[in-house]
């Protein structure tokens, strides 16, 4: 394992973390009368402009983009930024979140089943017994095995928000081999924000609603916070720094492993809805976290063989 490699693992986990606790935010915002499609052009707008400005300031020349360059990076913007976070809105709207997470997050599945048979990549065994144990674990979070009411709108929504993940994940790691991850997030923002600007013309926004007080609940009750700062936490702490985590751990430790990793998410995400919107976790919802964090840790061991410097750090090999 490359000496920088717990770098790209801890990069990644913490972006997971902000992941996973920017579902709680969100949700609030929405609660206070955001749209989702609103929010998440607030989202994409307000990243690109904090870290494109962010990026020409540190970059300088770097941050010049290059014509060959142009339609990858509008794809992994479009469709591996807004339209991820498109899909997964309609998806929830029509499934549970546990469940709508779970199709999600089969991105990782979809990301080891290209490298194996579209790229042609050995992938061992130990690292496919993870990947069954992660969704396992998501599935008894997800707590599907009570019966849910299927949507077909909803489940084609969530399959596209994997598929679109997928594409994030694969269609990154290949353009930071070349371009670093500041810039690469950067100009991905930028096209995303270009789309839903596209959408939905910001103008149509009635912005004094951004003046309004949320009451916080449960672990942050009684504080009360304005919306805006709300939003500016999902634009933060909720896109700019995970997102270049995200791509920085993408570098370092390829694709697959950075999907497995971000599995964790989901877990997270529910003990954060827990203490503060008060969608308790059962007992099942418990082992099924715990049966996640095995399977990511599982992965790990298989990652940590050294691997021949002819192959590239896409999948295990």
């Amino acid at each position: 394992m490359p000496r920088s490699a717990p770098f790209g693992v801890l990069a990644v986990a913490v972006a997971s973390v902000l992941f996973a606790v920017n579902g709680t935010v969100a949700k609030l915002a929405m609660q206070a009368g955001l749209s989702p499609t609103r929010l998440v052009e607030l989202r994409s707008v307000g990243s690109a402009v904090v870290l494109v400005t962010i990026a020409v300031l540190v970059l300088g020349r770097t941050m010049r983009l290059r014509a060959k360059e142009v339609a990858a990076l509008a794809l992994l913007g479009v469709v591996g930024m807004a339209l991820v976070q498109w899909f997964y809105l309609v998806a929830i709207s029509r499934l549970p979140v546990g469940l709508a997470l779970l199709i999600e997050y089969t991105a990782p599945l979809i990301v080891a089943l290209w490298a194996r048979f579209v790229l042609g990549e050995r992938v061992r065994a130990r690292v496919w017994w993870a990947l069954a144990a992660c969704l396992a674990g998501l599935t008894l979070v997800a707590q599907v095995h009570r019966g849910v009411e299927l949507d077909a709108i909803g489940l084609a929504a969530a399959g596209g928000a994997a598929l679109s993940l997928a594409v994030y994940y694969l269609l990154g790691e290949r353009l930071v081999a070349e371009r670093d991850p500041l810039s690469t997030q950067a100009w991905s923002l930028a096209f995303a924000g270009v789309f839903w600007l596209a959408v939905q013309p910001l103008w149509t926004f009635q912005a004094e609603l951004l003046a309004d007080d949320v009451a916080l609940t449960g672990a942050l009750e009684p504080a009360v916070v304005p919306l805006w700062l709300l939003v500016a936490w999902v634009v933060v702490l909720g896109t700019v720094v995970p997102y270049t985590l995200v791509l920085a751990g993408l570098k370092v430790i390829g694709a697959a492993r950075t999907g497995l990793i971000g599995m964790i998410e989901p877990v997270v995400a529910s003990a954060a809805a827990w203490a503060v919107l008060g969608e308790a976790m059962t007992a099942v919802q418990l082992v099924g976290g715990a049966v996640v964090l095995g399977g990511v840790a599982l992965a790990e061991t298989a990652r940590r063989a050294p691997r021949s410097a002819a192959l590239p750090e896409t999948i295990a090999v």
